[in-house]
């Protein structure tokens, strides 16, 4: 089974009533902001800060919802939501909060952060302090996978963020979450099964298979077969309608074709997925559904 690909296929309705076309227009845009100052945007810039695995991003969206900046630093400072080197990943944030400054001449004074699903309070406070650290005020802490929702808007379907180390799937039925879950297994899985097989270090892998992943999808279908299982699992074994990848872990050419054929579901890819949840981050606190303090539920 082939998936859907929103660059193509404008039939999937979104909870904003819009359409995949829509989503992928967002993320087109959103990608050629690479530290790229937009001729104008509108009223006040809301910030969000993706901890990720691999790397740590930066992103804006304007009054509009639009998308204005982003920008990232390959850093593996937290690792499946859990910081394990505070002050690399509070360093890599106050770089990329300094540039924006920098370069959008306005001030980063505030931002919303996430945690992936299940991740314990205390290590929802840590991402919370670490934006703190780094000068900016922190807004809230959201999940993952609702994140994404802010961007993809699903209203019957799942949402799946493959990261670096976990992925997380989310169910959605008339709009609302109704099962939240993620299991190791991510990115960092596969650069170890390159690695392996190239007799190469997991740093080379991964520069490996983000600059020609394809060449090396024979060796890496195993494991993104591993990761269709896990989403499998996470859904029950039943198919939730649309299921919707977000993430960077599986930006292969032909891993959402692995995807869908292995679980024999619907599956939906989209252009620049790796941008779905850092600016989805963003959009959280725009739209408040970012929650307060320091993570606490």
């Amino acid at each position: 089974m082939a998936p859907e690909t929103a660059a193509v296929q404008g039939d999937v309705q979104d909870g904003h009533g819009g359409s995949t076309a829509r989503i992928a227009g967002f993320l087109h845009r959103a990608g050629a902001g690479h530290r790229r100052v937009p001729e104008s945007w509108s009223g006040d810039l809301q910030f969000g800060v993706d901890l990720g695995t691999a790397s740590i991003v930066l992103c804006a969206v304007d009054a509009d919802n639009e998308p204005a900046w982003w920008d990232s630093r390959s850093v593996q400072a937290v690792r499946d939501g859990v910081v394990v080197d505070f002050a690399g990943a509070v360093a890599a944030t106050r770089e990329l909060v300094d540039e924006a400054e920098e370069t959008l001449g306005v001030r980063v004074s505030h931002a919303a952060t996430a945690a992936p699903p299940g991740v314990p309070v205390s290590d929802r406070r840590a991402c919370h302090y670490v934006v703190e650290q780094a000068g900016v005020e922190c807004r809230g802490v959201n999940d993952e996978i609702s994140a994404a929702q802010e961007i993809l808007g699903v209203v019957d379907g799942a949402i799946v963020d493959v990261g670096g180390g976990s992925t997380g799937v989310g169910v959605y039925r008339n709009r609302e979450l109704v099962s939240l879950t993620d299991l190791p297994g991510g990115g960092h899985h596969l650069d170890l099964i390159l690695a392996g097989a190239l007799g190469i270090s997991i740093e080379e892998a991964e520069e490996a298979k983000r600059t020609d992943g394809a060449a090396h999808l024979g060796v890496l279908k195993a494991g993104v077969e591993r990761i269709a299982e896990s989403i499998r699992s996470q859904c029950s074994g039943v198919d939730p309608g649309p299921v919707h990848l977000a993430g960077g872990a599986l930006l292969l050419a032909g891993a959402d074709e692995i995807v869908a054929d292995r679980l024999g579901w619907r599956t939906v890819s989209y252009p620049n997925a790796h941008l779905i949840t850092p600016f989805g981050i963003a959009r959280s606190f725009a739209a408040g559904t970012a929650d307060g303090g320091t993570g606490d539920r």
